[in-house]
């Protein structure tokens, strides 16, 4: 292990205990809602860990999070098929449309099967999809760009 290795990865874990906690501060603490998605964990690992990665940025991790999230709300509601169909289908659906789209974050791919398993209810969409990638996006460009002076994002597109 060197030592810019080390480096990193203490970086990328203060980070991520940073921005998680705001989240988890919100969802707890306060009477706001819910911040909390278990893609997001996924999130930290590419955002602060390889933010050059073009799946770490912004573009990507936000539109990623709300598309494979209107995928699995959209079969959730209106498909009426058992949950072994609807995940495999919602999944493959939002891998595609990643791709298609040029959008592709590979923990949002977790979105729609987060979403079916949990029967969650349209606000969802809101908080914590919209409100939470919005707040690790802050988070992700003062972290990465103003104190660690890394090209984040690396395209403002």
């Amino acid at each position: 292990m060197n030592k810019e290795n080390l480096q990193k990865s203490i970086y990328a874990a203060l980070f991520s205990i940073i921005t998680m906690s705001v989240l988890t501060l919100l969802t707890y603490k306060t009477t706001y809602g819910l911040f909390l998605i278990t893609s997001f964990g996924s999130s930290m690992v590419l955002i602060y860990g390889y933010p050059e990665s073009p799946f770490s940025q912004p573009k990507n991790v936000f539109f990623s999070h709300l598309v494979t999230s209107l995928v699995g709300i959209l079969f959730l509601y209106l498909l009426p098929l058992p949950n072994f169909i609807l995940i495999p289908i919602a999944v493959g659906i939002s891998v595609g449309l990643m791709i298609l789209l040029n959008i592709a974050h590979p923990p949002a791919g977790a979105n729609p099967i987060i979403i079916i398993m949990g029967s969650v209810s349209l606000d969802y969409i809101i908080s914590p999809i919209i409100l939470g990638s919005i707040i690790i996006l802050i988070f992700a460009i003062i972290l990465n760009r103003f104190i660690l002076r890394k090209n984040y994002p690396s395209k403002w597109t």
